[in-house]
Parts: structure tokens; sequence; C-alpha cells
């Protein structure tokens, strides 16, 4: 078990601060508290793979988050503060998040896979939306990961308490939408990383990658994957082989990715540069999430 630095001991012991990008990043477990994360998103994953595919690329993770963040911060009361569609897109539009277009047909996506419902009948563009019972579930099953990874680190209580509290994710989720909007290293991440986050799956592609890499060789130039198979990768994650296989040729032109041996032979391995881009990331959200938790569980002073 990692031994605190006496500066976050102190935070824990008399008011906790959210741990930052920096804190997070150059913490020596975090490979291995992330590994752990990784797996417990595939589990969602494979639990609910349609789901689950709003957290698919980086613009359809972005456009869920929005629209939780829209349903949770609702006002009944005035219906100009409602998730509509036209509003959905208008916001979606305005923070370069996608286009109109795009926006509208994940609605339209989110409503048939009934990942979203009507709150009422009628016109869809002025009745509101709400997402499912399910989604709201599988959302909170991400929050509980990041929440269980940031424990991990300063040994805090973060998960235990959130679990007292579960209705807090109606507070919570907007501010991690808000922070994930105003992240440059989530939106604006390094160019392998970025080569992945358009591609379907792609979050699930680099978590699979990641989670298969043991830690203690995460200082190597060329760090060790368990994927051998493309094939077997690609019906895994749902995915066109010939779509996938384009994807890992231009990851490869780059220098991030290769075989040890002979391509569909041999272990994949990943360079050390993906891998820290990768993890900086991680940390990033990391970081986002724990100001959120930090907003909505104030730590109380020692004694209180």
């Amino acid at each position: 078990m990692w031994n605190a630095t006496p500066r976050l001991e102190l935070n824990r012991n008399m008011r906790r601060m959210a741990l930052n990008l920096e804190d997070i990043a150059g913490h020596p477990a975090l490979h291995r508290h992330v590994q752990a994360q990784s797996l417990a998103l595939i589990r969602i994953y494979e639990e609910s793979p349609r789901l689950a595919s709003i957290f698919a690329t980086q613009q359809r993770w972005l456009m869920g988050h929005v629209g939780l963040a829209m349903h949770f911060r609702r006002d009944p009361n005035d219906r100009r503060k409602e998730l509509t569609v036209s509003r959905f897109i208008e916001f979606v539009h305005r923070h370069a998040v996608a286009s109109r277009n795009t926006a509208d047909a994940f609605i339209k996506e989110m409503l048939h896979y009934h990942i979203a419902e009507y709150v009422s009948g009628g016109d869809g563009r002025t009745h509101p939306l709400q997402p499912t019972a399910a989604t709201v579930q599988t959302f909170t099953g991400w929050v509980l990961a990041h929440l269980q990874t940031l424990d991990h680190l300063d040994g805090a209580d973060r998960l235990a308490r959130f679990l007292e509290h579960p209705e807090m994710v109606a507070r919570l989720q907007p501010l991690v939408a808000d922070g994930l909007l105003a992240s440059k290293p989530v939106r604006e991440p390094n160019q392998t990383f970025s080569l992945f986050i358009w591609l379907n799956n792609g979050g699930i592609v680099m978590d699979w990658l990641m989670s298969g890499i043991d830690p203690d060789h995460a200082g190597l130039e060329q760090i060790p994957t368990s994927v051998v198979s493309i094939g077997d990768f690609a019906k895994w994650l749902k995915l066109s082989r010939t779509h996938l296989a384009r994807k890992l040729r231009a990851a490869e032109e780059l220098g991030s990715i290769g075989w040890l041996g002979p391509r569909g032979h041999s272990v994949m391995w990943v360079s050390n540069t993906f891998y820290q881009e990768y993890m900086t990331v991680q940390a990033a959200k990391l970081a986002i999430v724990d100001a959120a938790f930090n907003a909505c569980f104030p730590p109380a002073a020692a004694g209180d």
C-alpha cells in the first residue's frame, strides 16, 4: 500500500483538498490503479454495450455528459430550463462539441435505443427529455470507478461517502461535465490518443490495450499489451476488423504501437509516449471528478 506524502496526509486529516492533475499524474501507483479502473469500465461495456456506446468516442462521450448535465440542472417549474432537443442541439453547437446535425442524430439514436425518453408526448423539440433509469445507473458506475481510483491514490473515503448519498449524482455530474468541457488535456489530447477517440468504441479500445499492460513495464519504451489477434480484438469490440486495422496501422505509422514479432502472431506493444498520453488524460479526468466531489461533499475541519 502506498504511503501518502505528509502534505496529502495533512490535507486528509485536517481538510482534504482535491487532488490536482499534477498530484495524480505524479503518483507512483497511478498506473496500477488506472489499470483497475480500465477493467471496471470494460465490465460496464460488457454488461451493456449499447448503453456504453454513449461513451464510445470523445464526441459522443461529451454529448452524453452534456445531456445528463442539462437533465440534472432542469427546473420542472421553468420549461425554459428543461432538456429539450432544440436546447441540447444549441448547447452542443455553441460549445463546439459537435455540429447541429450530429447532435440531432445523437439524440435520435438515444431515443431509438431507449437511452433517453420523452417525459411527455408531443413535439419532441418542445417537450422535455430525460435519461432512462438504466442510463443514470450506468453513468453512476462510471462515477464509482473513478471515485475508487481516487481513494486508492490517497486513502480517502469518497466512494463510501458517495454510496451513502447516491442521489448526489444529480449535483456531481453537471460539475464533472463543466470540467470536461473546459479541460484542454481532455478535449485536445496528443496525437495518438486523438487518433483513437474518433474511432467507434475508441475509448474502450484504449482501455482494453492499457488494461492488459503490466504496470511494472510502464517505464519501457515499448510496453507489451495482451493483444495478439486484431480479428479477435475487433470481434470483442463489435467493430469492423478492417476499420480497426486501419486505425492501428495509422498508430503504427506514428510509432505508437507495434508488434514484438510478426503481426498477428506476436504481442502488440504500445509506445511509452502513447501510454503517457493515456495516463495524462486519465489524470485530468480524475482531477475533474475529485474537484466535483469536493464541491458536493465539502470536507469538514478536524474535530467536526
